[in-house]
């Protein structure tokens, strides 16, 4: 049976290291988690998460008052969108503008899709245990860092009521890098320029992304 792409990726944009792959969702950092109800209506949210160091499992926690999580039937299907950095590319830039004006516009991006089944986790200790490990992912690096414990037990035991968790079984990795890999080492070198010309936060993380070998 030929094997269904879920997310298109010529192969110029293909990402397949495994590195790569992981370095993009750790730093992006969040993914919209979609699923789809019992009428079929799909439902997204954006989370934090943390992606198991196997590349097995993903957690979350929701709002208890986003209605969400109610429409998650355990071991249903998801996906999660982990978005990278993007930007607009004008066709302005390219160098293949002033040979023959055949250039149109287009968006660089980077992201990574992980599908699999999800569950519901409505366990203070078991949301307790994935709000700790989320925690401690971004406090590790501070001078300081700030712990779960450091809050009061009743004031943190009142925040994980009004949470639910979510725990996702990775089965498929799909990671794509469209950065003008189709295009002359010249109109690169152009979109490089111009999106450094651009001066906005995004993108100069293209163009850093751009330069990398």
């Amino acid at each position: 049976m030929t094997r269904l792409d879920l997310m298109y990726i010529p192969h110029f944009n293909v990402i397949d290291d495994p590195a790569e792959i992981r370095d993009l969702v750790e730093t992006t950092g969040t993914a919209q988690i979609v699923t789809v109800g019992p009428d079929c209506t799909p439902m997204s949210t954006l989370l934090p998460i943390l992606w198991s160091k196997d590349g097995g499992t993903v957690i979350a926690h929701m709002a208890r008052a986003n209605e969400h999580w109610k429409h998650i039937a355990n071991d249903s299907r998801f996906l999660a969108i982990i978005a990278g950095p993007q930007a607009y590319v004008s066709p302005a830039w390219y160098v293949s503008k002033a040979e023959h004006g055949k250039v149109v516009p287009t968006w660089n991006y980077s992201a990574v899709h992980l599908t699999g089944t999800i569950t519901v986790h409505d366990d203070p200790e078991w949301v307790r245990r994935a709000v700790t490990e989320l925690t401690d992912r971004h406090e590790q690096k501070r001078a300081e860092p700030w712990a779960v414990t450091d809050a009061p037990e009743k004031f943190v035991n009142g925040n994980l009521k009004a949470i639910v968790g979510l725990q996702m079984t990775v089965e498929r990795v799909e990671a794509k890098a469209k950065l003008s890999q189709n295009r002359s080492a010249d109109d690169r070198a152009g979109v490089i320029a111009g999106l450094d010309a651009e001066g906005g936060p995004r993108e100069a993380s293209v163009a850093a992304r751009m330069r990398e070998p």
